[in-house]
C-alpha cells in the first residue's frame, strides 16, 4: 500500500514527454545526490514539494521497468576502484528499458568535481549479458579518453539490477530526479536480495542542489551513501570489502532474499 501512496502522491502533476525532457534537461554529466527514503515518507515529501514539477509519461504510464546488468574483470576491478574510492573508477553495464525494449551500453566514469559523465551506445537487446566486439572497442575507447586506461581481462556480467522507476522534471532547475521502487539485485542466474519497505531517490542536477534536494533537507532527509552496482555487490557477497557502503547497508537497506525463480 505504501508504494501505491507513492504513485499516487505524484498523480496530480503535470506530465512531460521524453523528448521534451530530454530537450530541457538530457544531464548526461551530472551531480547525483542518493537517498534511501522509507517509501510511506517518500510519499508524503513528494506529495508536499512545492514549485512546478512534471511526470515522464509514456501511453499513459508513468512507472517504467528497468533492467542493468554490470561487467566487471574476474578480479573485479571496477568494483575494488569504487570500494577504495579511486579518482578514475567506472562502471560498465547495459541497461534494458523493459517497456520499449530499448537496450543501451552504458560507461560511467567521473569528470570534474565528482560529476558523472555517462557515454552509451544502442545495443542489441540478446547482447544484454555479453561486450560484443563492436561493444568493447567503444568501451576501450571511451575508457581511454576518460579515465586513461582499459581492462586488461575480459569482462563478464557480475550483477544484475531490476526496479521500477518513475522520472521527475523540475523546469525552475531544469533538472531530473528518479524514484526507483522494488529494488532488487541478483547474481547472474542466481539468488536475489530485494529492498523492502523503502526506494531510491536520485536528484540529478548541475553544481547547484534542486529545490527536490532542499525539500528533502527541510525534512531531514539527508543523502547516503550507495551505488546500486557496489552497494548490490557487497549485500551479495559479504566477504568484499564493504567499508565505504557498511553504514547504508546496516541502517538503511532492509534486505529481503528471493529464490532464483522469482
Amino acid at each position: 500500500m505504501t508504494r501505491l501512496a507513492v504513485v499516487e502522491s505524484l498523480c496530480d502533476r503535470q506530465p512531460v514527454s521524453l523528448d521534451e525532457l530530454n530537450a530541457a534537461a538530457s544531464l548526461q554529466t551530472r551531480i547525483d545526490r542518493k537517498y534511501v527514503v522509507g517509501e510511506q515518507q517518500a510519499a508524503d515529501v513528494l506529495r508536499s514539494l512545492p514549485g512546478p514539477v512534471r511526470v515522464l509519461e509514456t501511453l499513459g504510464k508513468r512507472a517504467f521497468a528497468y533492467e542493468s546488468v554490470y561487467f566487471d574483470t574476474p578480479a573485479l576491478d571496477s568494483y575494488f576502484l569504487a570500494a577504495h574510492n579511486r579518482r578514475r573508477r567506472y562502471k560498465i553495464r547495459t541497461r534494458t528499458y523493459v517497456d520499449s525494449s530499448l537496450c543501451f551500453l552504458e560507461v560511467k566514469t567521473e569528470g570534474a568535481r565528482a560529476a558523472t559523465v555517462k557515454d552509451r551506445i544502442p545495443y542489441q537487446l540478446q547482447d544484454t549479458h555479453r561486450i560484443t566486439r563492436e561493444g568493447l572497442a567503444y568501451i576501450r575507447e571511451t575508457l581511454r579518453a576518460a579515465v586513461g586506461s582499459v581492462p586488461s581481462s575480459p569482462l563478464v556480467p557480475v550483477i544484475e539490477t531490476a526496479y521500477d522507476r518513475i522520472t521527475l522534471f523540475l523546469p525552475a532547475s531544469c533538472s531530473r530526479a528518479t524514484v526507483d521502487l522494488g529494488v532488487a539485485w541478483r547474481r547472474p542466474g542466481g539468488a536475489a536480495m530485494v529492498l523492502t519497505g523503502a526506494l531510491i531517490l536520485e536528484t540529478k542536477s548541475g553544481a547547484a542542489a534542486s529545490a527536490l534536494d532542499r525539500h528533502l533537507w527541510a525534512h531531514g532527509i539527508r543523502p547516503t551513501r550507495i551505488s546500486k552496482f557496489a552497494t548490490g555487490m557487497a549485500a551479495l557477497n559479504p566477504a568484499l570489502p564493504a567499508n565505504r557502503w557498511h553504514r547504508t547497508l546496516s541502517r538503511h537497506l532492509t534486505l529481503q532474499a528471493q529464490s532464483a525463480s522469482a
